[in-house]
């Protein structure tokens, strides 16, 4: 049996990435290789801006739509922690 893409479900897709980092990246996932994934129309949040919580930043941006601040970002895989469907985010 062939090896399947796990991130085939999510490609084309509105994701949200937790990172070993303080940022929390949310956007369309459009592309990936070994070392990076792509997202465009993507929101990349400092969580050392602000006092908010990782968990409430991502409930607010499920509520209320991600609000972009890059065109296309390259997020490097090995800082990834997590990956999640925006729409799967449980209110």
């Amino acid at each position: 049996m062939a090896d399947k893409n796990i991130l085939n479900e999510l490609m084309n897709e509105e994701v949200v990435l937790d990172t070993a980092s303080s940022f929390v990246i949310a956007g369309k996932l459009v592309a990936e290789d070994a070392n990076f994934l792509v997202l465009t129309e993507a929101d990349v949040h400092d969580l050392r801006d602000t006092t908010t919580t990782r968990e409430l930043y991502v409930l607010e941006t499920r509520r209320h739509g991600i609000s972009p601040n890059r065109s296309k970002v390259y997020v490097r895989r090995d800082q990834v922690v997590s990956i999640s469907l925006m729409r799967d985010v449980m209110e």
